[in-house]
């Protein structure tokens, strides 16, 4: 008997995905960072001719990946208005492995984002935002905002290290290569499910192995 798509959407609202890798180890580095992924609706065609309309939805996945070996450590789905720092605890809390320096971009720096980082007592790589001011004295962000000051943000993502957290973006567009950057079921919950399958998915792919590159002589 095959299953019909409403069989399939009613029962991926309640499977509960395991996409976490096993706990082990120091994590040395964590990349965060979020991306938008359609809800399936009409076609492109019908978009460009009419305009998009109002129930036309997106949906944010958050990610943070081990740079190490890109395995996906953190997952979370939220509504296209959540802020990425409000997810931030959602990610980190439930890890219970040592954590080195966790890079993220902009939309991280805020003061409660920096507070949860060291609680996990790990080093954080944010940028400051633009015209940014000092925080208390010894913040460990301040730095960071002096050398922007004197220096440009240019050198200080070179002096930092803020470059790896491209790797974040890598394993967003190896995501939605995956899944085509579309999710086809309409319940919220059922959506998270179909997500967090795919997310599985990379972290088994990844076991099987990843390209390396040689430089040419």
């Amino acid at each position: 008997m095959r299953p019909d798509y409403s069989g399939v959407s009613k029962r991926a609202r309640t499977v509960k995905v395991a996409y976490r890798p096993p706990s082990k180890g120091t994590i040395t580095d964590l990349v965060i960072d979020s991306t938008g992924l359609k809800v399936f609706g009409k076609g492109e065609w019908k978009v460009r001719k009419h305009g998009a309309e109002k129930w036309r939805v997106w949906r944010k996945l958050h990610l943070a990946v081990d740079p190490a070996t890109h395995d996906i450590v953190a997952a979370e789905v939220s509504l296209e208005n959540v802020h990425d720092a409000e997810v931030l605890p959602t990610l980190l809390n439930p890890l219970r492995r040592k954590l080195g320096t966790i890079y993220a971009d902009g939309a991280y720096d805020s003061k409660a984002s920096h507070q949860l980082i060291a609680r996990k007592r790990a080093a954080s790589c944010i940028p400051p935002r633009k015209n940014a001011g000092l925080w208390e004295k010894e913040h460990p962000r301040n730095e960071a905002v002096l050398v922007i000051r004197k220096e440009g943000l240019a050198y200080w993502k070179k002096k930092s290290g803020y470059h790896c957290r491209s790797l974040a973006e890598t394993a967003m567009c190896r995501f939605k290569q995956l899944m085509v950057g579309k999710i086809s079921l309409r319940n919220y919950n059922g959506q998270v499910g179909e997500v967090m399958a795919y997310v599985s998915a990379i972290n088994k792919l990844n076991t099987l192995g990843l390209p390396v590159r040689k430089p040419q002589v």
